[in-house]
């Protein structure tokens, strides 16, 4: 489990805990009056932000009534979640918030990226990392290298063989290959690599051109669609949705919302340009940048 890492385990046991308080009909303030927890602690714990004890886990499926069998299953889950992933090893470099999101990409099958404004993290070179963490002004030289080292373990993924790599499709808005950087040979590099990453039989990457003009997603921004496998005899967690802000991010999991990103991916696969002329516009661009 350590290659995957605990998010998908903590996130499936707050899920099946939060359907047996439900099902019991206890509302989340009951149950944390009774629990002698906060509120917002429940809520965290639901969402699969934070860890339980399994001691935890028996009190609330005492609590609720759950059945020996399925009590058996939630403090399982309680032990794996447990298990460190590699990204704990970066420590302070992860923000809190991006925590979850490593977890559940290093445990998808399948990672859609719509991008409307940076070069996907899993298809950026090394310098064009640097080039963009180093935007913020108060981080230091070594502050940039730890970044670059997070995101580089991370674009691993797509080359593993065990668990099998998951499959990485990118859209990506023309204006993003348009927008040079200030180091004009970082930028012709990170283009080059774009086309080179490209090439690998899980990866798929093409451009949103911009004659497609204003379309239903274009308020959408930016966003992540990740789905899961089964794992074992356990159903595949639920596709997540995340998006991502200046202070935070955001995980929406209902079946209302997973749909709607859904129907918005299929919207941006039928303006994107396919895969071969993408690769085309990226190196008529690359050309463009050498005759300038």
């Amino acid at each position: 489990m350590s290659d995957v890492g605990s998010s998908v385990p903590r996130r499936q046991l707050g899920r099946l805990l939060r359907q047996a308080r439900e099902e019991a009909g206890i509302n989340l303030e009951a149950a944390a009056e009774a629990l002698e927890w906060s509120r917002a602690k429940m809520y965290r714990l639901e969402g699969g932000q934070t860890s339980l004890r399994t001691h935890d886990v028996t009190l609330m499926c005492q609590f609720y009534g759950t059945s020996a069998e399925l009590t058996e299953v939630l403090v399982s889950l309680a032990r794996e979640s447990k298990a460190r992933g590699w990204w704990h090893a970066y420590g302070e470099v992860i923000p809190a918030w991006f925590e979850l999101y490593v977890g559940l990409e290093a445990a998808a099958c399948r990672i859609r990226h719509y991008e409307s404004n940076l070069i996907p993290g899993l298809l950026q070179s090394p310098e064009y990392m640097a080039a963009v963490f180093a935007t913020k002004q108060s981080r230091t030289p070594q502050e940039v290298a730890q970044k670059v080292a997070l995101r580089m373990e991370r674009q691993r993924l797509l080359s593993r063989r065990s668990p099998a790599a998951p499959r990485f499709e990118a859209i990506v808005d023309e204006s993003v290959i348009r927008r040079p950087i200030e180091d004009l040979e970082v930028w012709q590099l990170q283009l080059a690599h774009l086309v080179n990453a490209s090439q690998a039989h899980n990866v798929s990457f093409r451009v949103l051109p911009l004659t497609a003009g204003p379309h239903k997603v274009s308020v959408a921004g930016a966003f992540i669609v990740l789905d899961f496998p089964a794992v074992g005899t356990r159903p595949a967690e639920p596709s997540t949705i995340y998006c991502e802000s200046l202070t935070g991010s955001l995980y929406l999991d209902r079946p209302s919302e997973v749909e709607a990103y859904s129907d918005a991916w299929q919207t941006l696969q039928g303006l994107a340009l396919d895969e071969r002329a993408s690769e085309d516009l990226v190196s008529t661009v690359i050309k463009e940048s050498y005759d300038e």
